[in-house]
């Protein structure tokens, strides 16, 4: 069974008044993401020791092979993409009260929360993502991860957030502007009912 390029859970302007323009969507989603998919197919299909196997599995399976690394870098890419549309809301910025109360114990306060991500993703030099996770010690913790890994490979816990800081999440937005593109998304885009979903289900 092919992997498939999942819908946007919300119409390619509905983020247009919160920072994320129409164009960055259909790019992102529509090229970017679709070009991950379709190299994934293409390599699961040339290898029957992936066939069947799960996304997750598929990037167990191959991290740390550096034979595989293409196939790691787009499995990794649509699983980070997966994540990345949920955590996107044309309602997003406000924290409800669990996974307020859960931030507020685990790493201090909102404002600390913030700035912790933003440093993350400011950081990260080249492409990546910054990741708010449920750490396997039971506590939220701030990470990032370089190019298409993610948490899942990096053992960092349950993803919640992820942020994509590649260029192409921003640039029509924001140009060379990372920290305000990651400021735009704390306070308006972030889906943090949909974080507290993921720490509830956990």
């Amino acid at each position: 069974m092919a992997f498939e390029l999942p819908a946007l859970p919300f119409s390619y302007n509905a983020l247009a008044s919160r920072g994320m323009c129409q164009e960055t969507l259909e790019l992102h989603h529509d090229k970017h993401h679709q070009a991950y998919v379709t190299a994934l197919n293409n390599f699961v299909e040339a290898k029957p020791e992936l066939q069947g196997k799960s996304l997750d599995e598929i990037i167990l399976a191959v991290k740390g092979d550096a034979t595989q690394a293409p196939v790691f870098n787009n499995a990794g890419q649509h699983w980070n993409h997966i994540l990345f549309w949920e955590n996107l809301s044309p309602n997003g910025g406000a924290i409800p009260p669990a996974l307020e109360a859960k931030i507020k114990e685990d790493l201090g306060s909102v404002e600390k929360f913030k700035e912790e991500f933003k440093k993350a993703a400011v950081s990260q030099f080249g492409s990546g993502w910054a990741w708010l996770v449920l750490a396997p010690n039971g506590k939220l913790a701030v990470t990032k991860t370089g190019n298409g890994s993610n948490p899942l490979a990096e053992g960092q816990g349950k993803a919640l957030l992820g942020l994509d800081v590649w260029e192409h999440a921003y640039y029509l937005d924001f140009r060379n502007r990372r920290p305000d593109y990651i400021t735009n998304y704390l306070d308006k885009l972030a889906n943090y009912e949909f974080a507290e979903a993921q720490l509830q289900a956990a």
